[in-house]
């Protein structure tokens, strides 16, 4: 099996389709009143479904997060610490909801976390090096 894209259920499909084009800048095509909107951003298949539209189509009915969704968060890269920072002014003045203000970690990382209208965690980070060579042992988390 390999990873195909990430499905994001939301309640407000208009709000949700304005959220990430206008405030994130994904590019979405369709329009806003649909139950399905499909998009490939840096080579990922990001996808929103209308919550009732996917219980209708698999004849379940699901239980959904009040408050924020701490069960996942999306993440986005800059390339730049400076980036980050002005990211995180940038989608906070078009509506995004402050959680995390940017800060420089001490692995390496600077990063931010802002939540989309419906309170799904994203990241937005740079790394000062390769991240994939961090400093920090993983059994301190």
């Amino acid at each position: 099996m390999r990873l195909d894209g990430i499905q994001l259920m939301v309640e407000n499909m208009p709000k949700m389709v304005r959220f990430y084009r206008d405030v994130l800048g994904f590019e979405i095509t369709e329009g806003e009143d649909t139950g399905f909107v499909y998009l490939v951003k840096d080579h990922t298949l990001f996808m929103l479904y209308k919550r009732e539209s996917f219980e209708f189509l698999t004849c379940h009915e699901y239980n959904y997060c009040c408050g924020i969704n701490g069960h996942f968060e999306i993440s986005l890269s800059v390339n730049s610490f400076k980036e980050v920072d002005k990211a995180y002014e940038e989608v906070v003045a078009k509506g995004a909801n402050a959680v995390y203000p940017p800060t420089t970690e001490f692995w390496g990382q600077r990063t931010c976390v802002i939540t989309d209208l419906e309170n799904n965690l994203i990241e937005i980070s740079a790394w000062e090096n390769n991240p994939y060579q961090t400093s920090f042992d993983k059994d301190e988390f």
